[in-house]
């Protein structure tokens, strides 16, 4: 059994194009995405449209769920210019998308922890950067949560460690933004430091399951120049980079 896991798209179909071909060439059973699809300053309705023919599993992320609370001149600007390109066909398809879900017996998916669609597993916010999580905190945001394999997304980063159960715990990185600031509980940048789309592969191999992390490179120049078209140089230069510019606003 092969699982590709993809997460943290935010409309940049370009990058998505680009890792749903990789998966082509390596191959897999299923295709799992996480969430935060659409929003962004780049192809919401383009990317509902290619995640809604492409029958895979998909969670939502909480950007799909600030995207379907958003009252008119409030909430993010990414999920406003997302929403604002959205149709109703496009807005029923995300309403109807699992927060989490227990796949299988073995695999438990979520976009952030099992419990909250915010809150970081792997990481935890600190001032400057997110630090690795410790084992305790792993094992409470997990709670009763004991599938051998748990996928995770929301905070861009992509990580593979195990719980202290001995659980393996798979974070695929973010497709479409590789980096972003954010200041809740307190401010603080997440960068990968390329551009290239991230997802991973989970394969069960004698009895046994392993992951590996994917780096795909692809050409963002198209993505970027249209994230400053809609108004947004920060997300130009972060696609382009992997790297937040010196100032600016890269929220998700």
């Amino acid at each position: 059994m092969r699982i590709a896991l993809v997460s943290d798209i935010h409309g940049n179909l370009a990058a998505l194009e680009a890792v749903a071909a990789d998966i082509r060439v390596r191959g897999a059973d299923v295709i799992v995405n996480l969430g935060d699809s659409l929003s962004g300053p780049l192809l919401p309705l383009e990317t509902a449209h290619f995640l809604m023919a492409s029958g895979w599993i998909h969670l939502a992320g909480n950007h799909e769920r600030q995207i379907l609370a958003l009252q008119p001149g409030s909430g993010d600007p990414a999920d406003a210019f997302a929403r604002s390109r959205l149709g109703a066909a496009e807005l029923a398809w995300i309403a109807g998308l699992p927060s989490a879900l227990a796949w299988s017996d073995e695999v438990f998916l979520c976009h952030g922890t099992p419990a909250v669609d915010t809150a970081y597993l792997l990481e935890t916010a600190a001032p400057g950067q997110p630090r690795l999580a410790t084992a305790d905190e792993i094992a409470a945001r997990l709670g009763d949560v004991s599938s051998p394999v748990v996928a995770c997304g929301h905070t861009h980063v992509p990580r593979v460690t195990r719980s202290p159960r001995g659980q393996l715990l798979v974070n695929p990185g973010s497709v479409g933004q590789p980096a972003y600031e954010d200041d809740q509980p307190m401010y603080h940048r997440v960068e990968n430091g390329a551009p290239d789309a991230r997802y991973a592969l989970l394969e069960r191999r004698d009895g046994a399951w392993r992951a590996d992390l994917v780096a795909v490179p692809y050409d963002p120049a198209p993505m970027a120049e249209l994230a400053r078209r809609n108004g947004r140089p920060d997300w130009d230069h972060l696609l382009r980079t992997g790297y937040l510019p010196p100032t600016g606003d890269a929220r998700r």
